[in-house]
């Protein structure tokens, strides 16, 4: 794996990455000019600028730009035998990097039965954080532990609005039409844009919704961003078939340009 590939498989997994390079390099110094080598907050991940103490330093420089939330590159100059303490005396200029984590892919699901039971844990190996909101605080506790997993037992569905973001994916799967309707209200009075959000149900239940948005006077042009029915028209109606079809058609729609 190239470093590209590397520090590419860190940022979408959350991580910042550190790249520090051998700019220049003169005289008797241990590493060459070009080596490189990444660096994450869990110390060195590959790569070499020399070993030993110079390569000791430049990971305590490297913790130090993560720690820092301004400074994202560095340039040092050190002579390794006053600087650094090594015998040799020769001189290396190191170039620190920070390549900044992709923000983690957000959905908030409200409803945690058996559909949303299936669907999460096909979610959860992905770069993601996932929200899960209920009344139900039974369902909520029968999820899988997840450091990316969040539960939240609410009085009412729309309680949880406050979760979402203008970047979320919404999957509303609640008890029935009558809780979908405010968390679809409040979710697109807050984000307009919002780039998924998803109903379960049938073309039957579509046409219900609408109309009752409609008498929520949601504005016309703000239905069209509703899916419904949810997941791609694969499988059966077993829930975990299903499950399989949203996750399929998440992605998809991930991997769109957005509006």
């Amino acid at each position: 794996m190239n470093p590209w590939q590397e520090i590419a498989r860190f940022t979408e997994t959350g991580n910042d990455v550190i790249v520090v390079t051998v700019a220049a390099a003169r005289g008797s110094v241990p590493g060459e000019a070009g080596a490189k080598m990444l660096v994450t907050r869990d110390g060195l991940q590959s790569g070499t600028v020399g070993g030993g103490r110079i390569e000791a330093r430049a990971l305590a420089e490297a913790a130090e730009l993560l720690g820092s939330s301004e400074e994202f590159t560095r340039l040092v100059c050190w002579n390794l035998q006053r600087d650094i303490g090594m015998t040799c005396g020769g001189e290396m200029t190191l170039l620190f990097e920070r390549v900044a984590a992709k923000p983690p892919w957000h959905l908030v699901i409200f409803g945690a039965g058996h559909i949303v039971q299936s669907l999460v844990p096909v979610l959860l190996p992905l770069s993601c954080h996932i929200d899960v909101i209920d009344t139900r605080a039974d369902w909520l506790s029968r999820l899988p532990v997840a450091k990316n997993l969040a539960t939240h037992p609410v009085a009412s569905f729309e309680d949880g609005v406050g979760l979402v973001t203008g970047q979320s994916f919404v999957l509303s799967i609640t008890k029935g039409h009558a809780s979908d309707v405010p968390v679809l209200r409040d979710v697109l009075a807050r984000y307009p844009g919002i780039p998924f959000l998803g109903v379960i149900g049938s073309a039957s239940k579509r046409a219900a919704l609408l109309r009752d948005l409609r008498t929520e006077a949601v504005a016309e042009g703000l239905l069209d961003r509703i899916t419904c029915p949810l997941g791609l028209p694969i499988g059966g109606n077993d829930p975990h078939e299903i499950a399989i079809s949203i996750a399929a058609q998440l992605l998809e729609r991930r991997s769109m340009p957005q509006a």
